[in-house]
C-alpha cells in the first residue's frame, strides 16, 4: 500500500462514504486520514465509521489516521414568523435578544456576548457573507445596522464579525461530550475551530491530554495576527479557506495560505490545505481545470496534506473525487521544478544535533542517490523533522507505538510501519533495510540513510546517522 506521492490527503466521511466497503474504496483510492466531521451525525454514525476504519486498518496491516473535527460555537440568527425576509440595501435592520420571530425589521441575534462588543462601524456578514450591513448605533443587547448588500435572510442563517476578537468561549458544550466521546474510541487527532488566540487552545489541549494530537483550524482573521504563537501551540494547523473567505476579501486569501504554509514548515508542523478544492465534483464526475490548478498550488506551496470535504462526505462521485485528488498530486510532484521550489522555500533548521543530523540526512541521501531515508522514532518528533527537510527520497519511519504511525499519516512523505522496539545498532540497521525492501522502497544492492536516537526509545534524542546496503 505504498503511495507513489508525498503529499497526503484527507477525506471527509458522512452520508455518501459510510458503510465498510466504500471507506475502504476511499482508502484504496488514496486517503490517507480520515475526517469525522462532529458538525454532522449522531455518535452512534461516527461510531461505525471509526469501527470501520480500524478493522480495514486491520485488514491491510496499514496504519490509517483519523481527526475528529469539533464543530466549534455557531454564531446564527434567529427565526422568523415567515421563515424568511428581504432586505434591500439601504434599509435599517435591527438585532436584539428578544426570542419572538422575526421580521423585515428586525431578529434575534441571541448572543448578547456578540452584541455587547459591537460598535458602529463595525461590519456583519451573514449567510457566509452573501449579505452585509453596517452597525450604525449598538448598546445593552441590540444593535441597529444599514444593509449595504441586500439578499434573502432565511431562518438560522451564520453570522460572521470580521475584524473584531469575540469574547466566545471556543469550545461548547457540544465539543465537550464529542470530544469524550472521540477520545474513548481512540481517534488520533482533534481539530479545533473558532481560534482566535492562542489562549484559545488551553483549555483543548488540558482536555485532550496527550491522547491525541492538536490540529488548529485557521479560520478566523483574528488568528493570523498571532499566527506564530498558534502555529508554535499546535501540533498541526489547517487552513480553512472557505471560512477565512468569509471574513476576508477573495484576494487576500492565496497569500494567507501561503503565509501560514511557510510558518508551519519553519516550525516542522504539519499543515493541510481544506476547503472546496474540487467542489464541482459534489456532483460532476469531473473537476474543473481551476481546481486542479488549486489541487496543485497547495502541493507547490509545501502543504502537507489537501483535504476534501462535502465531495468524499455527500456527493455523488465520492471515490472518483479521491482518485482525482491522488492523480493531480502525484502530477504535480512529478514535476521537474517541484523539488526546486521545495528547497527554495526550505526552512533552515535550528541549532541543535537532531535538526543538524536530519538535514544531513537528506543532503547524503541526494548524494549518494539514496533510495530512502529510514527513521526510527517513538514521538514522531523525529519523522517530523525528516519530513521538514521536504527530502528527494521517501521516508520510512519505524515506530514501535501504533498511535504514533497513525498520526504520522498527515505528515508530508511519511509511511509508517509499527515495528517492535530496537536493541542494538546491527537489529537497527537489519531491521530498516529488511522492512525497506519488504515494503517497495529498496532493492537488493541499494542504499539507505538511517536516523536515530541512541539511547534507543528516547523521545526527541536523534543523533545518530548511519547509511546501510540492502541486501538479497
Amino acid at each position: 500500500m505504498r503511495r507513489q506521492r508525498n503529499t497526503k490527503i484527507l477525506a471527509t466521511l458522512g452520508p455518501a462514504s459510510s458503510d465498510p466497503a466504500r471507506i475502504a474504496e476511499l482508502f484504496r483510492a488514496g486517503a490517507d486520514v480520515f475526517r469525522l466531521n462532529f458538525s454532522h451525525g449522531e455518535h452512534e454514525d461516527h461510531r461505525a465509521r471509526y469501527q470501520a476504519i480500524r478493522q480495514l486498518e486491520k485488514d491491510l496491516q496499514r496504519p490509517i489516521g483519523i481527526l475528529m473535527d469539533l464543530q466549534g460555537p455557531k454564531l446564527r440568527v434567529g427565526k422568523f414568523a415567515e421563515g424568511r425576509v428581504t432586505l434591500a440595501a439601504g434599509q435599517r435592520f435591527r438585532f436584539d435578544l428578544s426570542r419572538d420571530p422575526g421580521d423585515d425589521k428586525r431578529v434575534c441575534l441571541p448572543h448578547a456576548e456578540v452584541l455587547s462588543v459591537l460598535k458602529p462601524g463595525v461590519e456583519l456578514l451573514l449567510d457566509d457573507g452573501k449579505l452585509r450591513l453596517r452597525v450604525e448605533a449598538a448598546g445593552d443587547g441590540y444593535a441597529e445596522t444599514v444593509v449595504t448588500t441586500g439578499g434573502v435572510l432565511s431562518d438560522r442563517k451564520g453570522v460572521n464579525v470580521p475584524g473584531v476578537i469575540l469574547p466566545v468561549e471556543p469550545l461548547t458544550d457540544k465539543d465537550r461530550a464529542d470530544l469524550r466521546f472521540g477520545l474513548e474510541l481512540g481517534v488520533d487527532w482533534v481539530a479545533q475551530s473558532f481560534v482566535q488566540q492562542p489562549e484559545d487552545m488551553a483549555e483543548l489541549r488540558k482536555l485532550i491530554a496527550g491522547r491525541a494530537a492538536l490540529m488548529v483550524k485557521l479560520e478566523k482573521p483574528a488568528a493570523i495576527d498571532r499566527l506564530q504563537e498558534i502555529v508554535e501551540q499546535s501540533d498541526a494547523v489547517m487552513v480553512a479557506r472557505g471560512d477565512l473567505g468569509v471574513e476576508l476579501p477573495p484576494e487576500d486569501v492565496p497569500s494567507l495560505q501561503k503565509r501560514i504554509i511557510a510558518a508551519c514548515r519553519q516550525a516542522g508542523k504539519p499543515v493541510v490545505v481544506a476547503t472546496q478544492m474540487l467542489e464541482s465534483m459534489i456532483a460532476s464526475p469531473q473537476p474543473t481545470r481551476a481546481e486542479a490548478s488549486d489541487v496543485a498550488t497547495a502541493v507547490f506551496d509545501g502543504a502537507d496534506a489537501v483535504m476534501l470535504s462535502a465531495e468524499s462526505a455527500s456527493g455523488s462521485h465520492p471515490v472518483e473525487a479521491v482518485t482525482m485528488m491522488d492523480r493531480i498530486v502525484a502530477r504535480t510532484e512529478r514535476e521537474p521544478s517541484y523539488h526546486r521550489i521545495m528547497d527554495a522555500q526550505h526552512p533552515e533548521p535550528e541549532e541543535t544535533a537532531p535538526d543538524a543530523i536530519t538535514k544531513a540526512a537528506a543532503q547524503v541521501a541526494h548524494t549518494i542517490h539514496a533510495a530512502a531515508i529510514v527513521t526510527y522514532t517513538t514521538s514522531g518528533s523525529t519523522a517530523f523533522r525528516a519530513a521538514r527537510e521536504r527530502p528527494e527520497v521517501p521516508i520510512l519511519c519505524l515506530t514501535s507505538k501504533l498511535e504514533t504511525a497513525r498520526r504520522m499519516a498527515v505528515v508530508w512523505g511519511i509511511h509508517a510501519v509499527v515495528t517492535p522496539d530496537i536493541a542494538n545498532l546491527a537489529e537497527m540497521v537489519d531491521r530498516a533495510c529488511t522492512i525497506a525492501r519488504q515494503d517497495n522502497f529498496a532493492k537488493p544492492g541499494s542504499r539507505v540513510v538511517i536516523t536515530a536516537g541512541v539511547p534507543f526509545g528516547t523521545p526527541g534524542a536523534t543523533n545518530l546517522i548511519r547509511i546501510a546496503w540492502v541486501g538479497g
